[in-house]
């Protein structure tokens, strides 16, 4: 039985406002990974990034693992956890791995890229981002969400998709 929400995808693309208005409807405790990782290690993800992406990504995969001992609880992932396999396998043992589906237009129209160290080479990064890693997304995702619409017709979709999925029970 799952009892976890494990919200995957693109930066910019709603997990982490989604993931907060959501886990506050289902009365479940949020995770924002990324900033897990910098009250964890007293660094910004861009500081952390200064030693390396493999570096960044070790944290973060530690990161994982820890937050998979939590129950009842929603995980907004960084956009990047998918690049490593083993990220997903723990998540996913006891997760719901939602997609959270975003055009890349619309994240391109209001992506701040000053707190994102991967797009800090600006729209031509992101595209590439999105290449390398939408097969990814699409590959690890129980469930796939379109954010093309209001905020509310995203969150009410995936409460419907918790709501009728038989393998997952979130208790409160």
């Amino acid at each position: 039985m799952k009892n976890k929400i494990v919200i995957i995808g693109m930066p910019g693309s709603g997990k982490t406002t989604i993931g907060k208005i959501l886990a506050k409807e289902l009365n479940i405790k949020f995770f924002d990974m990324d900033e897990y990782i910098v009250n964890k290690t007293g660094k910004t993800t861009v500081k952390l990034f200064e030693n390396g992406e493999e570096y960044f990504r070790d944290i973060e995969s530690e990161t994982c693992k820890e937050l998979a001992e939590y129950d009842n609880i929603l995980i907004s992932t960084g956009g990047g956890v998918i690049k490593r396999k083993k990220n997903v396998d723990v998540l996913s043992k006891e997760g719901l791995i939602i997609f959270l589906d975003r055009p890349v237009d619309n994240i391109l129209g209001d992506v701040d890229v000053s707190f994102r160290p991967l797009l800090k080479d600006g729209k031509e990064k992101l595209l590439k981002l999105y290449d390398e890693r939408y097969t990814l997304y699409n590959e690890y995702a129980e469930e796939i969400v379109k954010n093309d619409s209001d905020i509310r017709v995203v969150i009410d979709k995936i409460k419907e998709i918790i709501k009728s999925n038989k393998n997952v029970e979130i208790s409160n």
